[in-house]
């Protein structure tokens, strides 16, 4: 595994184009998720035997949930299924999402809003699931007017998120799509046009790279 000089302690990963990559294989589009959890697996050991200190997943969002029965279905097990197989290695889990839907899946209830620790916990993994950016900073603005200090930053749901420093996006599109806009705030952003279950360890390796020349000022 290569030594980097310049490493991102937070690596954020927008897991993009399982549908797509469903219909070219002549699948049906909710097929795709179940194929998006053995990638995110890979991803996250690379990442952990670089030494990377944090990762956050993007999961599904509360506008995810309005498409079809199917693939709400799908994506929901896809979530539960990876943090089931995190649970057999060494992370330290924390799933942010509106518990108080009823798309939120129950069997993550136990890992909702806090952390919890697998194994030795040598790394942060973040899933957002059921997650959108305004119920995050509402959050924060409901509970930052009911404190003292009155810092909307220090109250919104994903206050246990830190910063990251570089965001991946598969599938080809150039947005973030709502994912922590506060901790993405400064993050740079680099993007794959491969889908997501087409994941290969020279994906991160040609990010990495890229983020070497990047320069990092955080508005400075």
């Amino acid at each position: 595994m290569k030594n980097y000089k310049r490493l991102p302690k937070h690596i954020g990963v927008i897991p993009d184009g399982n549908r797509r990559w469903a219909v070219h294989k002549g699948l049906k589009k909710h097929d795709g998720y179940d194929h998006g959890i053995g990638p995110g697996l890979k991803l996250y050991e690379a990442c952990l035997e670089l030494g990377v200190e944090e990762m956050t997943y993007y999961g599904f969002t509360m506008d995810n949930v309005k498409r079809p029965s199917l693939q709400t279905k799908a994506f929901q097990k896809a979530c539960v299924d990876s943090v089931n197989e995190l649970k057999k290695r060494d992370a330290d889990l924390l799933v942010i999402g509106n518990t108080d839907s009823k798309v939120f899946p129950k069997e993550l209830l136990p890992y909702a809003m806090k952390r919890t620790k697998f194994g030795e916990g040598r790394m942060k993994v973040n899933f957002l699931v059921n997650y959108g950016w305004n119920w995050d900073l509402n959050y924060g603005l409901k509970n930052g007017e009911a404190s003292s200090d009155n810092n909307v930053i220090d109250h919104i749901a994903s206050k246990g998120i830190s910063r990251m420093d570089l965001v991946l996006r598969w599938g080809g599109r150039r947005r973030l799509s709502g994912f922590l806009p506060i901790q993405s705030i400064y993050s740079d952003i680099y993007v794959i046009d491969e889908y997501w279950p087409n994941y290969k360890v020279e994906h991160l390796h040609e990010a990495l790279e890229w983020y070497q020349e990047t320069d990092v000022t955080l508005g400075g």
